[in-house]
């Protein structure tokens, strides 16, 4: 205890924050009457679990990866004109011309891109960043590139955050809701996450999504909902019952203190009077809802624990890095589906270091630096996750997308680049329509028609929520319950189809 504040005890806070971080309930103490259902949600104990062998899973089976880039991915230098024919508003703005001159010490030689033949001409020629070919191996023939020309990986151009479509003259005129917030790093993440960029958060569009499609489940031994990397806004639903769950990279989450060495008489000890705290009754609804949630996390950490130790080996081999174990770990979760009760699963992943306001690339040769390196990174990680699932069987049932803050400036800083609006993404998996380009690239002028202000701050041309309901379609919402998920959706699919890469 701490003397000069009885009521502080440190241990109990660090407790406290183990057990939350082992269930990964983001927002479960917002309310006394969430705590009272979390705390009947006790999963019971099982034995050993065999994970799924390849091609195992059943047909119904689809999981969606929300693969998050922390801080602001320069997409300019992701999907690049490729071309001498004119492009923009402005008569430097001519294909390859608008990076060369527009970009400055980050423009990409051309010399190093990867060149793209998209199954959809629309007479122009793109090209992807170098580091995107690369594999576990460092060779440039089985990364990204090589899963777009497969058909495996579709291109979104400039998606981002809106509250409604938005022109420059209305932007300029503020005679449309705006999202809040435009150019922070927070509220982005969150609104990124969340699909409702006008309004202050409540939920994530993946959990008000897991909310809609649990009933699929059965029996389920965990939530449907898991994390990789932490506590996000995407998976915060209203139902305790798919509250995120919390996976390290390297496996299950424990309390801390709930685990000793096996065999040992200090293990029965601890865990008999450990058992019987959390078992004791009291009235206080907080402290039996909090005695719950930890049995809960406990029964959990133990189930996953399990699994991963009579996990049969990929013979896809992960790189050794953050994103590459999270993906492998996804994997792992994937093939123990069926043995969890699981026909919908919602992962989340993150990977940062992109706020590269300096140092972003090499001096004197732009396809290195840290942007390269991060995107060599992501190639080598998803393609690898790519093949494991085609490994399992499950290629067609597992759709991973990506998303960010934001994008960049289109012009440099020096070395660098500033936060932008508008960014290119992508979605990987068997059932994607790839080998495509989809959504409509902005006009790379400055200043120009498609720029917010004079550094190319590029005014999304197709939603978050566009991209989201193409997503949640896939996933098995259907078009009534769609503005249940994405609550904002009817201001664009009244004017606008939504983009068709699944």
């Amino acid at each position: 205890m701490n003397p000069k504040n009885p009521s502080f005890d440190p241990a109990r806070r660090q407790f406290i924050g183990s057990c939350c971080a082992a269930v990964g309930a983001t927002g479960m103490l917002s309310t006394l009457a969430q705590l009272r259902l979390t705390g009947a949600l006790a999963s019971p104990d099982q034995g050993p679990v065999t994970p799924t062998a390849a091609g195992a899973l059943p047909s119904d089976y689809k999981a969606l990866v929300c693969l998050f880039f922390a801080g602001g991915n320069d997409a300019n230098n992701l999907l690049i004109p490729n071309d001498d024919a004119g492009y923009g508003s402005a008569a430097a703005a001519t294909g390859y011309a608008s990076i060369a001159g527009g970009r400055g010490a980050l423009a990409l030689p051309r010399s190093s891109l990867l060149g793209l033949n998209p199954k959809t001409s629309d007479g122009r020629a793109w090209a992807l960043h170098p580091a995107l070919n690369f594999d576990l191996a460092g060779t440039n023939t089985t990364g990204l590139k090589s899963l777009f020309d497969s058909g495996k990986m579709a291109l979104l151009a400039n998606v981002g955050t809106l509250a409604v479509p938005t022109t420059k003259a209305q932007y300029m005129a503020r005679s449309v809701p705006l999202p809040l917030q435009l150019f922070s790093h927070n509220d982005q993440q969150v609104e990124w996450q969340s699909s409702i960029p006008d309004r202050a958060f409540t939920s994530g569009w993946g959990g008000r999504m897991a909310d809609l499609t649990d009933a699929m489940n059965s029996n389920n031994s965990i939530s449907m909902s898991i994390t990789l990397n932490g506590q996000n806004a995407f998976q915060v639903g209203s139902s305790p019952k798919v509250a995120q769950y919390a996976v390290s990279p390297t496996g299950a989450i424990t309390v801390s203190g709930s685990a000793s060495p096996v065999g040992t008489s200090f293990q029965s000890i601890r865990t008999k009077a450990q058992n019987d705290l959390l078992a004791a009754q009291n009235q206080n609804l907080f402290e039996t809802a909090f005695a719950g949630l930890t049995s809960n996390a406990i029964s959990d950490s133990a189930l996953v624990s399990s699994i991963f130790a009579g996990a049969v080996p990929f013979t896809t081999a992960f790189p050794n890095t953050s994103l590459g174990q999270q993906l492998r770990t996804i994997a792992r979760l994937i093939a123990a589906a069926p043995t969890l009760g699981l026909k919908r699963q919602v992962f989340f992943a993150r990977i940062g270091g992109f706020d590269l306001h300096d140092a972003q690339v090499t001096a004197g040769n732009t396809a290195t630096g840290a942007h390269a390196n991060i995107f060599a990174d992501i190639s080598r990680s998803l393609s690898s996750f790519y093949r494991a699932t085609v490994e399992l069987g499950a290629a067609e049932q597992v759709t991973t997308f990506t998303a960010s803050d934001f994008g960049r400036t289109f012009n440099t800083n020096g070395d660098g680049s500033d936060h932008g609006w508008g960014s290119h993404h992508f979605v990987v998996g068997g059932a994607v329509k790839g080998g495509d380009i989809y959504g409509r690239m902005p006009d790379l002028t400055r200043s120009g028609p498609d720029d917010s202000g004079s550094r190319g701050n590029w005014i999304p041309t197709t939603s978050v929520d566009e991209y989201s309901a193409t997503l949640a379609n896939w996933f098995g919402v259907s078009p009534t319950n769609l503005p249940t998920v994405l609550p904002n959706i009817r201001r664009f699919t009244d004017s606008r189809a939504l983009p068709a890469f699944l």
